[in-house]
């Protein structure tokens, strides 16, 4: 089957894609290579959004969450309604490998087969690739770049590398249920826009002394029972048990690259595309969500880009018109 738009991303905007186009009339499918929402499910078991749950509902379909900010639980269930709701066409466990052109059709290429439509959406996020250290001992299986529970960690030595909010919540929640925490922090401070009910926690933790923090430091190797810390002034090896790496994450850039996606050629590394229409060089080729701002990953959310659907919806739609007048 050709289908008028494949989704690649089953998480919050692929779906809001996928209503986008169910209501725009276009036969779609969506690709999501593990389980629904995929980067919600990885979130921290406790996990907490900084959001309202108004700001996340996407399809007209009400979040009803306990208190004012859902946690991932009430998110998981939010989105399961949305997917039965508007019955959408999810492949989960398809992976997308790459895609090609023969003029007519992209045929994306996946681990279930292959499908082929006029039009491709990426909407990938970016919490499924963790940036890495690129240090010695980085691959041991004591170090993480996900965590999920604080239970694997009681009365065990763990170094939290980071200081923005994923770091600060995992120091205190490991602190809090019995692991001895120290932190290495490459800054002079925690990042000062964690979140307002966490900083002073967790610069109290730091001031008391129940946590060790290392500011203006940097992680210099891992090894099986122990890390090495450059620090201003020394050289410093610690006892070690967990290595627990909140140093944020990025969009999968190999697969940017193995779809043909060319992304800019500074820091920021933003996937080339127009910001009235969200189409790439690519004809027919969009992006969707939080990867358009690619290494700025504090800059967009499902807040501010659920409006992404309906404009790549709007294009498609327009170039279909476009078509049939001529």
């Amino acid at each position: 089957m050709k289908y008028d738009v494949v989704i690649i991303g089953g998480g919050p905007i692929g779906l809001n894609c996928a209503i986008e186009a169910k209501k725009a009339g276009l036969s779609y499918v969506v690709l999501e290579k593990g389980v629904l929402v995929n980067s919600l499910y990885n979130f921290p078991t406790n996990m907490t959004f900084f959001s309202t749950s108004n700001l996340l509902e996407i399809g007209g379909v009400p979040f009803i969450a306990h208190n004012d900010k859902p946690t991932r639980r009430e998110a998981l269930e939010y989105f399961r309604r949305v997917q039965e709701s508007w019955e959408l066409d999810i492949k989960l466990y398809t992976e997308v490998k790459s895609m090609s052109h023969n003029g007519e059709v992209y045929q994306v290429l996946t681990t279930k087969g292959t499908f082929e439509a006029e039009n491709v959406v990426v909407a990938t996020g970016f919490y499924d690739t963790a940036r890495k250290l690129n240090i010695p001992g980085e691959d041991l299986k004591k170090v993480k770049h996900f965590y999920d529970d604080p239970h694997p960690y009681v009365d065990q030595k763990v170094l939290v590398i980071g200081a923005a909010n994923s770091a600060c919540d995992v120091a205190l929640e490991t602190f809090y249920k019995g692991a001895e925490v120290t932190m290495a922090i490459r800054e002079s401070e925690i990042y000062p826009k964690v979140k307002y009910w966490i900083r002073p926690n967790i610069e109290n933790r730091i001031k008391e002394g129940s946590i060790q923090a290392y500011f203006n430091t940097t992680v210099k190797e891992i090894r099986p029972h122990e890390v090495v810390l450059e620090t201003p002034e020394e050289e410093v090896t610690l006892e070690n048990d967990f290595v627990l790496a909140m140093t944020g994450y990025m969009p999968n850039y190999q697969l940017f690259e193995s779809l043909g996606i060319p992304v800019s050629d500074d820091e920021h590394k933003i996937p080339i595309h127009n910001e009235d229409t969200l189409e790439t060089p690519l004809p027919g080729v969009y992006v969707a969500g939080v990867i358009n701002s690619g290494m700025q990953t504090s800059k967009l959310f499902i807040e501010n880009t659920r409006v992404h659907s309906e404009m790549i919806a709007k294009s498609i739609l327009s170039k279909k018109r476009s078509e049939v007048s001529a």
